[in-house]
């Protein structure tokens, strides 16, 4: 069974995580960094969020969405949240520990450039551009993922199964 360490002080809350998917059968992916760790080096990670009090996770995706993208949708574009996992992270001299549950979003036409004017300043430092990266490369790349098993997962997630991922301490 894997621990959280205990060598920052923890921040706990409840994320949702989205799976941007386009026509062209391409996902969403940010490139990003940690700016106060880069012995970390960058890694492709999906949009999302935290989930605010009063809110469920799908008011939460439409959000998240639209401040990290700048893209809009309806709620009907959101797909069940099948996968479920925790992950615990370092993130400016933080743990985190996100109770996290990822959605499918489609939509209808290609992915558009992303607007980033309503993203908060810290992630306009983290995340530094964005790729629509085909299904297909995902799965076979060798790059660096948050959440880590993305790669393996993804073809399942898409499938409709259910996934419940254990605990991940990404670093």
């Amino acid at each position: 069974m894997t621990r959280l360490p205990r060598d920052l002080p923890i921040v706990e809350r409840d994320v949702v995580r989205l799976v941007v998917r386009d026509a062209l059968d391409r996902i969403l992916l940010f490139h990003t960094r940690e700016i106060t760790a880069p012995e970390l080096g960058q890694w492709w990670e999906l949009p999302g969020g935290g989930i605010d009090p009063g809110e469920n996770h799908r008011q939460a995706a439409l959000r998240e969405l639209r401040e990290e993208t700048g893209i809009t949708i309806e709620e009907e574009q959101i797909g069940a949240p099948n996968w479920t996992r925790d992950g615990s992270f370092r993130h400016r001299d933080v743990r985190h520990l996100q109770h996290e549950v990822v959605v499918e979003i489609r939509l209808a036409g290609p992915g558009p450039d992303i607007d980033d004017r309503f993203r908060l300043d810290y992630e306009k430092e983290d995340y530094f551009g964005f790729r629509w990266w085909p299904i297909t490369e995902v799965v076979t790349s060798t790059d660096q993922f948050y959440p880590r098993r993305l790669p393996h997962l993804l073809t399942c997630f898409l499938d409709g199964e259910t996934i419940d991922e254990p605990l991940e301490v990404w670093t």
